[in-house]
C-alpha cells in the first residue's frame, strides 16, 4: 500500500467499512453474551428458588411468568460485565487473524481503531439508562406482584398509594411511611384498631418502631380511644409494644424494591421522607447508582481496549472469559461493599456509587498512557 493510500486510511471517517465491521463483530458477541448470561442465570436462579416456590403452593405458570418478568432487571445489572468480555473476545479474534496487524500497517492508531468500540459502548450505557427507567421498573412491578399475590398469597386489597405500606393487619389497619428492611425498623406508624364489625375503636401513632425478634418495640407511642360519638378521647395511653402480629417478613414482602423506582419516583420518594424527618440515606445511594451504572460499560471498555490491544491478546472464549473474570469479579465485590456501605451511611451516597468507576476510570488511564 502506497503513501497516499494510507494517509486516506488514517484520515478515514467515522461510520467507514472498517468501523461497521469492528462494531458488527462486537455486537454480534455481545447480544450472544447476554443471551447466554441470562439463560445461565434463570436455570441458577430457578433452582435456587424451586423448593421455597414449591412449598409457597406456585403454579407452573405463575413460576414461569416471575422469572420472565425477572429478565430485564438481570439484563439491566450484566451489561457492563457483558461488554467486557465482548471486547475481549472480539479485539482478540481480530488480533489472532492478525486484522488488527493490518489496519495498523495501513496506518490506522489504537485510538482510531478503537474509537467505534468506544463511542458503542457510550450508546450502550444510555441504552441501559433508558433501559431501567422504562422497562426495568414495570417488569419489576409485575414480578413483584406475582409473587406477593399469586406465590405468598397476600391480599393487594391492603395496599393503597406508591410512597407507604398499607397492610390489613388482625383487628387493625396498619400504615407506615417507611419500612427499613436492612434494620427491620418501621417509620411514621399508625394504626388504626377495629372491632368486629370493622368500626373504628382506636388509634395508634409511632414515630418508629423497632422489631426486637418476636414483637415490635418503640418509644413515644401513644394510643387514643374513639368515642361513641365518633370523637378521639382526650386521655392517651402510652404504649411500649405495637400491639400487631404482622413480622417484618410481611413487610418485606409489601414494600417497594429500588428497581421497581424510577429515577424520578426516587426523587420523590426523598422529597417525602425528608419532608417526614425520616433518614433517606438508602434512598440517597439508590439514586446515585441508577445514574452510575450506565457509565460501567463504556468505562469497562475503556480499560479492556488497551489490555487487549497493547499486550498482544489473542484468544478465543476462554482468554476472553479468565480476563473478564479478573476484572469483572472483583468490580462487581467493590460494588457491592461500597453501595452497602452507602446505604449503612458509612459513605456519602455520591461517594459509594461513584468509588467503583473513579477506580475503573484510573486503571483504564494507566493502561492507555502507556499506548505509543
Amino acid at each position: 500500500m502506497n503513501a497516499k493510500q494510507a494517509e486516506r486510511m488514517v484520515s478515514m471517517p467515522l461510520g467507514s467499512i472498517l468501523d461497521r465491521y469492528v462494531v458488527h463483530y462486537f455486537l454480534k458477541t455481545f447480544v450472544v453474551t447476554i443471551l447466554s448470561i441470562v439463560v445461565i442465570y434463570m436455570i441458577v436462579d430457578f433452582f435456587d428458588h424451586l423448593g421455597r416456590l414449591l412449598e409457597a403452593g406456585a403454579t407452573l405458570s405463575a413460576m414461569v411468568r416471575y422469572f420472565f418478568y425477572k429478565i430485564p432487571f438481570l439484563l439491566s445489572q450484566v451489561f457492563g460485565f457483558a461488554t467486557l468480555f465482548s471486547v475481549f473476545f472480539c479485539l482478540g479474534l481480530l488480533a489472532r487473524s492478525h486484522e488488527i496487524t493490518a489496519m495498523r500497517a495501513a496506518g490506522l492508531s489504537l485510538r482510531r481503531v478503537s474509537l467505534p468500540l468506544l463511542l458503542t459502548s457510550l450508546l450502550i450505557g444510555l441504552m441501559s439508562f433508558l433501559w431501567t427507567e422504562s422497562l426495568v421498573p414495570l417488569f419489576a412491578r409485575k414480578a413483584n406482584y406475582i409473587y406477593r399475590v399469586e406465590i405468598k398469597k397476600k391480599n393487594l386489597q391492603t395496599m393503597f398509594g406508591n410512597r407507604g405500606i398499607w397492610i390489613r393487619g388482625k383487628d387493625a389497619f396498619i400504615s407506615t411511611d417507611y419500612f427499613d428492611t436492612q434494620k427491620n425498623v418501621l417509620q411514621g406508624v399508625v394504626i388504626y384498631l377495629l372491632n368486629r364489625e370493622f368500626s373504628l375503636t382506636g388509634l395508634i401513632e409511632a414515630p418508629q418502631a423497632r422489631w426486637d425478634g418476636s414483637r415490635w418495640e418503640t418509644s413515644g407511642s401513644t394510643q387514643w380511644t374513639l368515642l361513641p360519638d365518633g370523637q378521639l378521647s382526650p386521655e392517651k395511653k402510652i404504649i411500649k409494644f405495637l400491639p400487631i402480629s404482622e413480622t417484618p417478613d410481611d413487610f418485606k414482602v409489601l414494600a417497594r424494591k429500588p428497581e421497581e423506582f424510577t429515577f424520578f419516583d426516587l426523587k420523590k420518594q426523598i422529597d417525602d421522607l425528608n419532608s417526614k424527618g425520616i433518614d433517606t440515606t438508602e434512598y440517597q445511594t439508590d439514586i446515585q447508582v441508577k445514574l452510575a451504572l450506565p457509565f460501567i460499560a463504556p468505562l469497562m471498555v475503556f480499560l479492556a481496549i488497551p489490555l487487549a490491544l497493547k499486550q498482544g491478546i489473542r484468544g478465543g472464549i476462554t482468554v476472553s472469559l479468565a480476563l473478564t473474570m479478573l476484572i469483572g469479579l472483583p468490580h462487581i465485590t467493590l460494588l457491592s461493599f461500597c453501595w452497602a456501605l452507602g446505604k449503612e451511611g458509612a459513605l456519602q451516597p455520591w461517594v459509594a456509587a461513584w468509588i467503583p468507576n473513579l477506580i475503573l476510570a484510573l486503571v483504564g488511564m494507566y493502561f492507555a498512557s502507556e499506548e505509543e
